[in-house]
């Protein structure tokens, strides 16, 4: 499945998409003259990504769909050198660094270390998963604010209401900020913020 990606020309949204979508949209606007180098976020991460858009429209498209189709590749491939395991389930050997006690416990375990380890890890991901779904979406939106609003008024006291879980007084901090900006950090805080207020207003 491809990722979504949006774009932004200064305070200006300009396409939101898939990759090969946004670069198409971006090289457009660009022949169009675009008032500012564009920035490109991963929509859910707020992690920065590169387009070329060098050459024609025909010829960015072709680049940014190579680029998704490699990165669908490498997620589908896994992270990381394959090694010792069971490939064929999808297991991959790292090196794990325990203390003597650690290895100990471990090895009493039933189906031994690896077996335990990989039922403790399951159990924290379950027992965490909305704490860890909140930090990710904490990181996301502070992640996009700092790239794209730091010359924008109240952003420090937003950020500390965000921070401080008050969605009433970030939401009210940030009417200022330009609309597109504006919009896109709301969304991501509100997947992060408690809904006492509407984020949308």
């Amino acid at each position: 499945m491809s990722r979504t990606v949006i774009a932004f020309a200064g305070p200006d949204l300009v396409a939101k998409g898939d990759l090969p979508t946004v670069a198409r949209a971006l090289k457009e606007a660009d022949l169009r003259g675009l008032p500012r180098a564009p920035l490109v976020f991963d929509a859910v991460t707020s992690q920065p990504v590169e387009l070329d858009l060098r050459g024609n429209v025909a010829t960015v498209v072709a680049r940014a769909r190579a680029q998704e189709e490699a990165e669908a590749a490498a997620e589908q491939d896994g992270d990381g050198p394959r090694g010792p395991g069971r490939p064929r389930l999808g297991v991959i050997g790292r090196e794990v660094t325990l203390l003597p006690r650690h290895w100990e416990w471990l090895g009493t375990q039933p189906g031994g270390a690896s077996a335990a380890l990989r039922r403790l890890v399951d159990q924290a991901r379950i027992a965490n998963a909305d704490k860890d779904r909140r930090r990710r979406a904490q990181e996301s939106a502070y992640r996009f604010m700092i790239a794209t609003l730091g010359d924008q008024p109240d952003l420090e006291e937003a950020m500390r209401a965000f921070y401080a879980d008050d969605a009433a007084r970030f939401t009210a901090l940030s009417r200022r900020w330009p609309k597109d900006l504006r919009d896109h950090a709301r969304r991501l805080a509100k997947l992060a913020l408690t809904p006492h207020a509407d984020a949308d207003a």
